[in-house]
């Protein structure tokens, strides 16, 4: 795999959501870029975090937790023990108020800076359920694993690709209606 190349086939998604998207099914076999190092950086390039954060064995391992509380907790929203996994990542960098020049701000500050990644995408996970918890959605077809944030005027929005997942569905439905015909 090379550092520039991005396999996924859906990539864009606000960072928690991205982060999920970390795992893939191709072609019936299931894909995940955070195998190694390599993957890590590939995905630090592609969020453009590459240049705030080196990747490294303890920067995958901290995403990787961040990656499997974000899961849980969208798997199962509400649920304790996903919320306690998520809080454990969030635990490892907090807020600084500050002010500049250009007025008030904020600035992320981490235990280490090798959780800076996992606690920004546990972070983003905070914002989206502020911002609209029912848009975070998993992609309505059987074959896919991947997640989305439905930013479609009326969010109806059911596929992570139209051009992908959409294309199959409405596929596999004429399909069937021409095999019963």
């Amino acid at each position: 795999m090379s550092a520039e190349t991005d396999p996924r086939p859906l990539v864009g998604e606000p960072l928690a959501l991205d982060l999920l998207n970390t795992r893939w099914i191709h072609e019936g076999e299931r894909q995940d870029l955070l195998t190694g190092v390599d993957g890590a950086r590939i995905w630090l390039a592609s969020t453009g975090l590459d240049d705030r954060f080196d990747a490294d064995a303890t920067t995958l391992r901290h995403l990787l937790q961040a990656r499997d509380a974000i899961g849980a907790i969208v798997d199962s929203p509400g649920d304790a023990a996903a919320a306690a996994r998520v809080d454990e990542v969030l635990g490892h960098g907090r807020i600084r108020a500050t002010l500049t020049s250009e007025g008030p701000g904020e600035h992320a500050e981490f235990d280490d800076v090798a959780w800076g990644p996992a606690w920004l995408a546990a972070r983003n996970y905070l914002e989206l359920l502020s911002t609209a918890p029912d848009r975070i959605r998993a992609c309505s077809h059987d074959a896919c694993i991947l997640h989305f944030f439905d930013t479609s005027r009326n969010g109806t929005r059911r596929w992570c690709s139209m051009a992908i997942c959409g294309n199959r569905a409405k596929a596999s439905r004429h399909y069937a209606r021409t095999k019963t015909t």
